[in-house]
């Protein structure tokens, strides 16, 4: 493949689920891994605006919700010693793997996208869980 043609394949898969992958066309190979964090979604609404809630406007919101980004089965447990990536009560901070996602045999890490203390666990080891289903509830003002 040329530079151009990687390039051009790498804008085609951006926006998809594709999170990794091997390419291989006789004595070329090509690899990548996707490593996004996407940004924190914040919980609380602002209700009314008044003078004093302009004031606080730029402050961090304290709960914070780690969802999903697929559709798959969850899976919270290491493989190797099966000990649970995380724990409520535990701090955790950005781009920590936290869990993981298998859908059709593929397994897709969920990596966290604030720093905090994970106040409650919403989900199950080998829970079923849909795009967008928040899975972790997270203060960002404890650490």
């Amino acid at each position: 493949m040329t530079p151009q043609e990687i390039k051009d394949f790498l804008k085609l898969i951006r926006n998809t689920d594709i999170e990794e992958m091997r390419y291989r066309s006789g004595e070329n190979s090509l690899y990548f891994k996707k490593s996004e964090v996407e940004p924190a979604t914040l919980l609380s609404e602002k209700k009314n605006i008044t003078n004093k809630d302009k004031k606080e406007e730029g402050k961090k919101l304290p709960l914070v919700a780690i969802k999903s980004t697929a559709v798959g089965t969850f899976i919270s447990f290491r493989e190797s010693d099966k000990a649970p990536f995380v724990m409520e009560g535990d701090n955790i901070v950005v781009g920590q793997k936290i869990g993981q996602l298998e859908a059709m045999k593929i397994i897709k890490d969920v990596n966290s996208n604030c720093e905090g203390k994970i106040l409650k666990v919403l989900v199950s080891n080998g829970q079923p869980v849909g795009y967008g289903q928040e899975l972790f509830l997270v203060d960002v003002n404890k650490q």
